[in-house]
This record gives C-alpha cells, structure tokens and sequence, in this order.
C-alpha cells in the first residue's frame, strides 16, 4: 500500500485538499484501496471500556465524517474508527476553500464547520453494516451551528447513535463552531456531561457505550484543572487530548499558515503532548487518556504513551503518508517497547510522568 499511494500522492496533490479528500473517501468506499496485513502482536494488545484493542492506533474523528468507510479503514490496519463529527441536523458546514495543506510544515489547517449529512444518514449507515462490523467505531458528537442550547443537541445524538457506537465522544474543543469551546467551562461542561449521562441511561442500549470528552489543546491550567475535576466527578470514561490549535507557532513555513482554522499535524505534536501530559497528572493515571496531534511515526506514538495516553489516534498523517501509516506506526511501536524492556504496552503508559 504505500508504493501505491507513494505513486497516487503528486496527483492528489495537484488538487484542492478537500477534492483530494473526498476522492479518497470514493476510493475507499468503492474497495478499490487494498487493505494491509492486521498486526497481531500481544505486546500491543490490551482490553480497556470492556473492549479488546489490536493494537494502540485509531483514526481520529474527521476523516470518516459520514460513517461511509469506517469497515474500509479498519482494513487499512487501524485498530479503531472514531467517525464524525455528527450533528442532529445535516450542514454543509463553511465556506470554501477550508481545508490547507501545510507541505512544508507537514501540517494540515481546517475550518470545515463540522459539515455532515446528519445523524440520520449516520445512523442508517452504522445500523446497515453493523452485522459486518469489522472492528471498534467509535462516534463523535458535535452540535449543530444554530443551536442554542447545546446540550439539546448532544442528548439527540445520543438517543439515536449510542445503540451503534462502541464508544461516544462530546466534542467541545473544535475552533471552527462558533461558541463551542466555551462549553469547556466548568459550569457549562458539568451541565452538559450530566444531561448527556442522563440520556445514555434513558437511551435503552443492551451495552452501556463509555463517554468521552474531547478537549482542546489552547486552554489555561485553570481550564485544564476544571475540566479534569468535571470530568472525574460526572464519571466520565475518558478524555482525547486534543483537538486542533488556533496557536501559529512563528516557525512555519506554508503560504497557507495565515489562514483561519485549525491547525493539525507536526507542529501540533509538542503541545498537544504537553497537555496530554497534564491531563495525565490532573486525574492521577485513573482515567484513560488518548492522545492525538502531530503522530506520524512509531516515535510520536510512544511519546503519547509515555506521557499517559493508552491509546493514539491520528488524521492529518495520512495526507502526507496514505492509509496504510496505521500499520507502519504499530510494527514500529511494538519494536520501541522492546527496546526499552517493556513487556506490554500498559507497562509504558505514563513512564514520563510524575504524579507526586
């Protein structure tokens, strides 16, 4: 697979970012990107929410907006699929042009708007094929750009996606939906999550699907501090850290790194560690971490998990790498632990950090 993307990527390149994606995405629906050898390895095994994970590496929320390939890229050798972000009502989301490549940075800049076709069609899409489900998917939440009260909207998403979904997501960390970080306040968080915990139990599932909470990178260590104690005290499953940053680090390079949005990728690795690693310390190793931001090598994953993630995902590598970087990344993670004496993959979560 990547001698096949190595000869696909100068023609992806030549188009716009968003035609290249979506391309990809008829690609991939169409079966005609081959899939990768799974990695089987126990050092990388581990079983966490009641689940058994292959190995540490999922695909982050954004690729997969509409749940049309999450089987095909379980076959590309993640280990889990997180589609959305999904809104109660579909939005074509916001202007174009709004996604960037950031070729010299190795970096991505997106102000999509959370664009989807709603939870309706994501809900026929997870329910056809969820006999053939081949592998954990997981199903994040977003809200819809007119609503007024937020939580109406998350509650919705719950009642119609959490009987498909192995895992949910509450995503209040995107930049590109006006308003929505500020439901990382402490208040507004608690009030949200307690809603959104009182519709998984009115939800009626034969399982109950565990909750997590998607943060951003930009916030204050009175942010941070807040939202590890919300999240521990309504009993959250666990967090992603983090989201894309409206930061522009003053070393990059792109004729696009001016442009609004979101940015993703490389630059994104250290910070996002950062506060992965804060998080790690603020809820004491108790609750599981995944870190996401900058991982495009078997190195970025395994800092992640030094510092307390215990499991990766990552979207914007894939641009600049194809499909079949989940596998690389793995193979390389599992000789890392190795390397360093470390049995398992759990034995290594948060190595780098201190909590006393």
């Amino acid at each position: 697979m990547p001698s096949v993307y190595r000869i696909l990527k100068p023609a992806l390149f030549r188009l716009d970012a968003e035609c290249a994606h979506n391309l990809a995405v008829r690609a991939l629906k169409s079966g005609f990107v081959p899939g990768r050898k799974p990695v089987i390895d126990p050092r990388l095994q581990q079983s966490l929410w009641g689940m058994d994970f292959d190995h540490p590496i999922g695909l982050a929320a954004g690729f997969d907006k509409n749940a049309d390939v999450y089987n095909a890229m379980l076959e590309q050798g993640f280990a889990f699929v997180e589609v959305g972000s999904v809104t109660p009502k579909p939005q074509p989301g916001n202007d174009k042009p709004r996604l960037f490549r950031l070729v010299q940075d190795r970096a991505v800049i997106n102000r999509m708007g959370f664009n989807n076709a709603g939870m309706d069609v994501v809900t026929q899409n997870l329910s056809d094929r969820a006999r053939a489900r081949k592998g954990i998917v997981g199903v994040n939440l977003g809200k819809n750009k007119t609503t007024e009260r937020a939580a109406d909207d998350y509650v919705l998403g719950i009642h119609a996606l959490a009987k498909y979904a192995d895992y949910l997501v509450i995503n209040v960390s995107s930049p590109n939906t006006p308003g929505l970080r500020d439901l990382q306040g402490r208040d507004q968080l608690y009030e949200l999550l307690m809603a959104v915990k009182a519709a998984l139990l009115q939800a009626g599932c034969d399982k109950k699907s565990p909750l997590l909470l998607k943060v951003a990178p930009d916030l204050t260590a009175d942010d941070k501090r807040d939202i590890a104690d919300v999240a521990m005290e309504t009993g959250v499953d666990g967090l992603i850290v983090s989201n894309t940053t409206t930061a522009r680090p003053g070393n990059l390079q792109s004729i696009h790194k001016n442009e609004s949005g979101g940015l993703s990728g490389h630059p994104l690795l250290a910070p996002s560690t950062d506060v992965l690693k804060d998080f790690y310390k603020l809820t004491g190793g108790k609750m599981v971490l995944i870190g996401v931001g900058g991982v495009s090598s078997a190195g970025d994953a395994y800092a992640k998990i030094r510092n307390g993630a215990s499991l990766v995902q990552l979207y914007s590598a894939m641009v600049y790498h194809g499909p079949g970087i989940a596998v690389d990344i793995a193979r390389g993670l599992s000789r890392l632990l190795a390397a360093d004496g470390f049995d398992h993959v759990s034995d290594a979560v948060g190595v780098d950090v201190s909590l006393s």
